[in-house]
């Protein structure tokens, strides 16, 4: 049997659990927040006020933490980009609409909310220029991604458990920086954005590791394949108006690290991270094949920090179209 029909198979034998693990990770719509919960009610006299208010502690951030708030805005705005890519997941039953699918559409649903939540309030907060981010947005929907997984199951979840917990340390940064300078309303949202992001992870992280247990050397293999090839974040292809696929997404990144939002040795944390969950070290009834890659994977992280401690982040802020100087 070749590759692809073995994980077909695989994605099928665990699809008569996905219902479960919908009801154990995502949280019905009667139940969870709403971006409204976080920002001024239009129906109310007091809407001005909170606008104004907004405002106001919108000018105690600096440019810096504007960049990254932006940035992570437009990557969770780029949903459907993300949304079609796992719907087109061998084993995803776009048009049967299996189980796989239909978490792929509840997830989507929640994702939905956090740049819906994040575009309004950079709205009405008065420090951005909204019509150049919404040209990069779309720019962004448009160029599309290539996060080195193609229609493998397998690599799709590896890349979705990374990243999901990567999108959880920098929103989650955020909001303590957002804290630090006494903005309480913007600190929850954005805790409360990580809190998804951190289920989510969970989630990612299960589904490999059900993987692992009826698939283990073709799982290891497809851990070893994404790690060595790096995770692509999925804003890669980043620009600004009136530029071809630029330096945005480096600049971006120089500046989350520059604030310590998400940083190269957060990169390696993960790795570590992921190694421990999936009890890597531990993991029988290898191939030789994949055995050889769990060592690769074993000593992997401190090869990788010591070259994210040689990393030097520039000491000036680039100037995005984004933001309006301090």
């Amino acid at each position: 049997m070749s590759i692809k029909n073995i994980r077909l198979e695989v994605m099928k034998h665990l699809e008569k659990d996905v219902e479960s693990l919908i009801e154990k990770y995502l949280i019905p719509v009667e139940k969870i927040w709403q971006p409204t919960d976080f920002l001024p009610n239009s129906e109310k006299d007091t809407f001005f006020e909170e606008v104004k208010e907004i405002r106001e502690l919108s000018k105690e951030m600096p440019y810096d933490f504007w960049v990254v708030l932006v940035g992570d805005m437009i990557t969770e705005e780029a949903l459907p980009t993300y949304e079609s890519w796992l719907m087109d997941v061998e084993g995803v039953g776009q048009v049967e609409r299996n189980g796989w699918s239909k978490w792929v559409r509840h997830w989507t649903a929640e994702e939905n909310r956090h740049g819906d939540v994040l575009n309004k309030y950079l709205y009405l907060s008065g420090r951005v220029n909204m019509k150049e981010i919404e040209k990069t947005t779309q720019y962004l929907i448009a160029d599309g991604f290539d996060i080195g997984t193609d229609r493998d199951p397998y690599k799709n979840f590896i890349y979705t458990s990374f990243q999901e917990l990567a999108t959880y340390i920098s929103h989650n940064r955020v909001a303590k920086l957002a804290k630090e300078k006494g903005n309480k309303q913007l600190a929850k949202m954005c805790k409360i954005i990580s809190g998804d992001e951190m289920r989510h992870h969970h989630a990612y992280s299960e589904f490999v590791e059900r993987i692992f247990t009826v698939d283990p050397s073709q799982m290891m293999m497809a851990f070893h394949y994404m790690m060595k090839q790096k995770i692509t974040m999925p804003a890669h292809f980043l620009r600004e108006s009136s530029n071809k696929i630029s330096t945005a997404f480096e600049e971006f990144s120089n500046t989350a690290q520059r604030i310590g939002v998400y940083t190269s040795a957060d990169y390696v944390d993960i790795l570590q991270k992921l190694i421990v969950r999936w009890d890597i070290g531990n993991i029988n009834d290898l191939s030789d094949e994949a055995e050889k890659a769990r060592d690769y994977l074993m000593k992997l992280p401190s090869r990788m920090m010591r070259l994210a401690e040689r990393i030097k982040i520039p000491e000036n802020s680039y100037q995005f179209k984004w933001v309006k100087p301090a």
